[in-house]
């Protein structure tokens, strides 16, 4: 099945093989507040240790989902399970290859066992990582044990952590801790030499790079086939004879030189069109192979991948977010990405499409994913069905070395993992100055904001980035203000016209910080190279209680629709505005002030809802939003 056409049921979307096996499912779990496990050697693979109940892989324990739904804090927790020999290496695996237990996450420290044999440790909450196990199974064995350490202390302030509270209860915007494995673990087996990184650079106008990483290094050149499809049409294909374990492949789509034509392969909201690719790599001198719609002949290959790209650009200038070099007005919606029974994890790939569906169809045409790194599955179906997002991270809560090097690895990792999803158009690498806290007044802190932003740029160059989200900007692509008011003739006072904005850049902000720290970034606003937009507003909550946390209090659905609806209506009618970002998708724990309530009811109709985000009414969309003359935006992207 092509990579397009998976229905997100891999966990790794961008780089699928035939070969794999879920590991989630139930395991046995234990407690370690002693920090005795390793002292006592649970991993040993026997009976011993403190394994005294089970959990269902991937939910935390705090998750009701798991089996537990213990939120009293646990720095330490241990996993087990036993794995069937033929589960790790099929009958029908190619003598000599390697078998690789990969982890979606797991938060926030990981050591990891086979059989004893210590095979992996990592750091990082959000991001994945892989064991080769192919050493450490012990001969004969019919069955084989893995154990997992992880370890996440929520009083380190220094450890990147999103919304997870560092309170014994969820307090404010902060919601219940995930502790251990939130994201899928599954095992597969390749050659001894296969691709462990593929990377697409796409260019809408030519073609696509394809960064590719292998295993180990070459004793002897290898052939790297790439064939690039749209539907049962050949767009391209190539063979590189590569020398080394980094490969750039520069391939030209000819479809593409037809300036008329070449949009119906542009992938957009409006029109999401992924391109299909399969990556083989073989021996030099063996023969091709075949890539058929009903499979592939992979005869002397060393390793088969499927993937896919999109073909588009994102950028800014103009005063306008900019899709495929076209104003594109920024309609947004906050995921906080917590759901009630499983915290940070999903249930599944279903739950992440209807997110995307929901989104789409209540009239957004983006969503900032907040705080944390989502499931690779959840950019799948934004990939296909059209949505744009806006890659974050979770943040530490505090400023110092460990925390510096924490979130620049995390960080870092995150953008590589992520930077080839068509979707994902903005980087987000800090958010209202968390972890920053001083950095109005702190050289250093400003000197981080700015050294992240350049170093994602250095990463990936085709994607705006801001430095800081909300507030206290010091070298931003998108000049993001977070302004909750609910008063509209407020957002009109600010934002209606250019002396409007300009004092609210002279003055203290909308949420009592300055918009800019930077003199070059206000410039850069002037140029209209870092187009404004509201990143956060509203969060109106319907009849909330004395516990919630809530911007603005409606009584009624009438008072609740002619609120959201003035606010709205005010940011589209903006000359300067060239997008929004609406707080919040859905009730959170005791956040309620999503559009939709914690069971994913809406609180409006969906219709409603729809009408009041684009202006338009009556229809299904196609039309020019009612009040969009002179908006920084040019319908449909609007």
């Amino acid at each position: 099945m092509r990579a397009s056409e998976q229905e997100g049921t891999y966990p790794r979307p961008l780089m699928c093989r035939e070969q794999w096996n879920s590991l989630d499912g139930t395991w046995d779990f234990g407690y370690d507040d002693a920090d005795a496990g390793e002292r006592e050697a649970w991993f040993s693979g026997d009976a011993a240790g403190g394994f005294d109940r089970e959990i269902t892989v991937p939910f935390p324990p705090e998750a009701p989902a798991s089996g537990i739904g213990e939120t009293a804090p646990h720095p330490i927790v241990w996993y087990r399970r036993s794995i069937a020999h033929g589960t790790l290496v099929p009958a029908d695996a190619s003598p000599g290859g390697r078998t690789l237990i990969h982890f979606g996450a797991v938060d926030h420290r990981a050591r990891v066992w086979l059989d004893g044999r210590l095979v992996a440790e990592h750091v990082g909450g959000q991001t994945p990582f892989t064991a080769d196990v192919t050493d450490a199974m012990r001969p004969d064995a019919t069955e084989h044990i893995l154990v997992v350490r992880a370890e996440d202390d929520p009083a380190d302030l220094s450890v990147p952590r999103g919304k997870q509270d560092w309170q014994e209860r969820p307090h404010a915007v902060w919601y219940e801790r995930t502790t251990g494995i939130w994201q899928s673990v599954w095992t597969e087996t390749v050659p001894a030499q296969h691709i462990t990184d593929l990377a697409w650079i796409p260019d809408p106008q030519r073609g696509v790079v394809a960064e590719i990483v292998l295993a180990r290094p070459l004793p002897r050149p290898l052939t790297i086939d790439i064939v690039l499809r749209a539907g049962d049409r050949v767009l391209a294909e190539t063979s590189t004879v590569t020398t080394g374990r980094r490969t750039r492949i520069e391939i030209a789509i000819a479809a593409l030189r037809n300036g008329i034509d070449r949009e119906a392969l542009w992938w957009t909201p409006e029109s999401p069109t992924l391109v299909d690719a399969r990556v083989t790599v073989r021996d030099l001198g063996t023969p091709a192979a075949t890539d058929t719609t009903a499979g592939t002949d992979t005869a002397g290959a060393a390793d088969t991948v499927d993937s896919y790209l999109g073909l588009r650009s994102a950028g800014v200038g103009a005063g306008a977010f900019l899709l495929n070099d076209r104003p594109c007005y920024v309609r947004s919606v906050l995921n906080q990405g917590y759901r009630p029974r499983t915290l940070l994890a999903s249930s599944g790939t279903g739950e992440l499409r209807r997110e995307v569906e929901l989104i789409k169809a209540m009239g957004f045409n983006a969503v900032r994913v907040h705080q944390k790194a989502e499931d690779p599955r959840f950019l799948y179906w934004a990939d296909r069905l059209g949505l744009l997002v806006w890659g974050e991270t979770g943040a530490a809560y505090e400023f110092g070395t460990d925390a510096v090097e924490l979130l620049t690895r995390e960080w870092l990792d995150l953008v590589r993992r992520d930077r080839s999803h068509p979707s994902i158009v903005t980087w987000v690498p800090v958010n209202e100055s968390w972890g920053l806290s001083d950095m109005a007044h702190d050289p250093a802190q400003q000197q981080y904001s700015m050294a992240l932003a350049a170093l994602t740029r250095a990463l990936d160059p085709t994607r705006p980035v801001l430095s800081n989200e909300g507030w206290e900007h010091t070298d931003s692509d998108i000049l993001g203000v977070h302004d909750y008011t609910s008063d509209a003739g407020l957002l009109k006072e600010r934002y209606g016209d250019a002396a409007g904005f300009a004092a609210v850049l002279a003055g203290g902000g909308p949420q009592g910080r300055v918009v800019s720290l930077s003199e070059r970034q206000n410039e850069r606003f002037e140029a209209g190279e870092a187009p404004l937009m509201i990143t956060e507003f509203g969060g109106l909550s319907l009849a909330g209680g004395d516990d919630d946390f809530f911007y603005t209090q409606t009584s009624s659905d009438t008072q609740y629709a002619e609120l959201l609806g003035a606010l709205f209506g005010e940011l589209r009618k903006s000359p300067l505005v060239a997008g929004f970002c609406y707080t919040q998708f859905m009730d959170t724990a005791q956040e309620t002030n999503g559009l939709l309530f914690p069971d994913g009811t809406p609180k409006l109709p969906l219709e409603t809802i729809r009408g009041i985000v684009t202006g338009v009414t009556g229809v299904a969309g196609g039309e020019k939003p009612t009040d969009a003359e002179g908006s920084a935006g040019v319908w449909p992207g609007r």
